[in-house]
């Protein structure tokens, strides 16, 4: 029976130290928490919400970080910082590599810490993100504690201009860590009351660790009296009382200060308090450790009896005491917990893989219909390219069509001052038909030419026609002053046919002096050009030309109609081309507009 009851004690014993070290402080609230962070996180996934995924993986890392589990809270933290990055989400990732940062400081990974805070510090979006991120790095990697201690009192400074109770008490406690790397114990004790004071407001869990961290400075300098006093506190703030599990682990530290003290009795007195609350509430755990601690204060104390009905006691109420115990099946619902997300990042693993397949094959038949498409346009572009080409030399052809029939004109004015034996007009007429040959030759192959050298041009040209048919009509050409004359562009002698025209199938008819007027004026981002002549007009001139003028008149006007078309198509200048006679009087109107276009 002895032996049964000790093999027994055995293995009570090993399960409880193996629970113990695999065992964090975790509670329901923090299992719930986590349990809603998974459905959101699966939802996410669900529906390749990348953005929701990472705050889900920053959320749960969160609930870890702040119950105290920081080895979980660093892999939840990575996970959602590389999502993050894949994301290019730049406050996120640095909030994210802050916390992670925090979360292997914790876990005393040092030289890991110090290269994200780094990290942060350089892509900081505030000032005072850098300047807090960079007194971090020093913190950690300065060698003297004056450095240290001068970097943590600057992030005091910045945490109470930003009101950041959280960060300010952590900077007190790390403030303090470095008072008793110098031996200054007052001051150490000093700035661990003030994080304790600060924290107990805000943070609970981190106000517990900074009491056990002032607790364990008055036991290292032998002064009980204040440990026990800072333990005895914090068991009646309204977090501790409230929460039995956390109230019997405070009794059982309060416990062990009182043996370090060398006062087994009260030490006893506190363990079997600690003890009767945990299986009153249901703490398995608890109850074993204050178990154990008692069982080590009757063998120094010889009371075997005491130990044994202790180990009795306990054996036979762990059925109702297990059964009645959250935390076990808390910590066994976050593990569950766990592997599902595990379990969800292999299924999103795996529809990625097929995802990844799949996007080849379209891919490829995307790529191949992006090149017949490409082959397609090409064709069509090669094919607009050459129809382009073909109507510029249609245009140019055009444009040449008109030089002959203008040539032939001229000629037959020279041949005119010849035959009447008026060798100065023909000298003179052939000089200024040279100068006029001269610019439409130099001309002939651009589509549009300065707006001064088509007025040049035009001034020649109804010169000359003026010198033959002197007693036939004067002209008068109008420009607006708003336009420049030098940087505008318009098409070569399009203009001229029209002119040609007014003069020869209706001023010329004339028995009397008549009038011929060129207005060019702008209108908004149109050239308007108006041709105007009293002559005999469009209906009389045709009763009076031959079947040979008819035909070749049709053909000029077509032509230059022709090459309106051809300008409209290829450079979109809509021009516009009004003939009517006039209303009130004898004479033709002409009114051509097109856009203006600068050198």
């Amino acid at each position: 029976m002895k032996m049964f009851t000790l093999l027994s004690i055995f293995l009570l014993m090993f399960w409880g130290n193996t629970m113990s070290s695999q065992t964090t402080n975790t509670t329901s609230a923090t299992v719930e928490d986590v349990q809603v962070e998974t459905k959101k996180l699966k939802k996410a996934m669900d529906t390749k919400n990348e953005p929701a995924q990472a705050d889900s993986y920053y959320n749960i890392g969160e609930t870890f970080f702040n119950s105290g589990n920081f080895p979980k809270s660093e892999e939840y933290y990575t996970k959602a910082k590389n999502l993050y990055e894949k994301l290019n989400d730049k406050p996120n990732i640095e909030k994210a590599t802050r916390r992670l940062a925090q979360s292997q400081e914790k876990q005393n990974k040092i030289t890991p810490a110090i290269s994200n805070y780094s990290r942060v510090a350089q892509m900081g979006y505030s000032e005072k993100s850098k300047a807090v991120n960079s007194n971090d790095v020093t913190r950690l990697s300065s060698p003297t504690p004056e450095l240290r201690a001068e970097a943590i009192q600057s992030n005091i400074n910045l945490s109470k201009k930003e009101n950041e109770q959280g960060d300010l008490a952590e900077s007190y406690s790390q403030l303090a860590d470095v008072n008793l790397k110098q031996k200054d114990v007052s001051s150490a004790e000093e700035n661990l009351n003030t994080a304790y004071k600060i924290s107990k407001r805000e943070a609970p869990q981190q106000a517990l660790a900074i009491n056990q961290k002032l607790a364990d400075l008055y036991v290292e300098n032998k002064n009980f009296e204040k440990a026990i006093e800072a333990k005895k506190k914090v068991l009646k703030e309204d977090f501790v009382k409230e929460n039995s599990q956390e109230k019997v682990n405070q009794i059982q530290e309060l416990a062990d200060i009182y043996i370090k003290k060398n006062d087994p009795k009260e030490a006893v007195d506190l363990l079997k308090n600690a003890y009767g609350i945990a299986l009153d509430k249901g703490h398995t755990l608890e109850a074993q450790r204050s178990v154990k601690k008692l069982d080590s204060l009757y063998a120094i104390s010889g009371n075997i009896d005491a130990s044994v009905q202790l180990y009795r006691d306990f054996l036979g109420k762990l059925p109702n005491l297990v059964s009645k115990d959250r935390s076990l099946v808390d910590n066994k619902i976050l593990e569950d917990t766990e592997q599902r997300i595990s379990q969800l990042e292999k299924e999103r693993e795996l529809k990625d893989e097929l995802i990844r397949k799949k996007n080849v094959f379209n891919y490829s038949l995307i790529g191949a219909l992006v090149l017949l498409t490409g082959l397609i346009v090409f064709i069509f572009r090669t094919l607009k390219k050459v129809q382009t080409k073909n109507k510029k030399i249609a245009l140019q052809s055009l444009r040449r069509e008109m030089n002959p029939h203008f040539i032939f004109n001229s000629l037959n004015s020279v041949n005119h001052f010849i035959a009447t034996n008026n060798e100065l007009e023909a000298n003179q007429y052939l000089t200024k038909f040279s100068k006029l040959m001269r610019g439409v030759m130099e001309n002939s192959t651009e589509d549009f030419i300065p707006f001064q050298q088509e007025l040049d041009l035009l001034q020649n040209y109804l010169a000359l026609e003026k010198t033959r048919f002197a007693d036939k009509f004067d002209y008068e050409i109008d420009v607006d002053e708003s336009l420049n004359t030098q940087s505008l562009k318009v098409p070569g002698m399009l203009v001229q046919p029209f002119l040609e025209n007014a003069i020869w199938h209706g001023l010329r008819y004339r028995t009397t002096r008549g009038f011929l007027k060129l207005i060019f004026e702008k209108e908004n981002q149109y050239l308007k050009i108006t041709i105007e002549d009293n002559g005999i007009g469009i209906e009389e001139s045709k009763k009076q030309k031959t079947e040979h003028q008819k035909n070749r008149e049709g053909r000029g006007m077509k032509n230059t109609l022709e090459r309106i078309a051809l300008l409209n198509d290829l450079y979109h200048q809509e021009i516009q081309c009004k003939i009517t006679d006039k209303k009130d009087e004898k004479g033709v109107l002409v009114e051509v507009t097109y856009k203006l276009i600068n050198l």
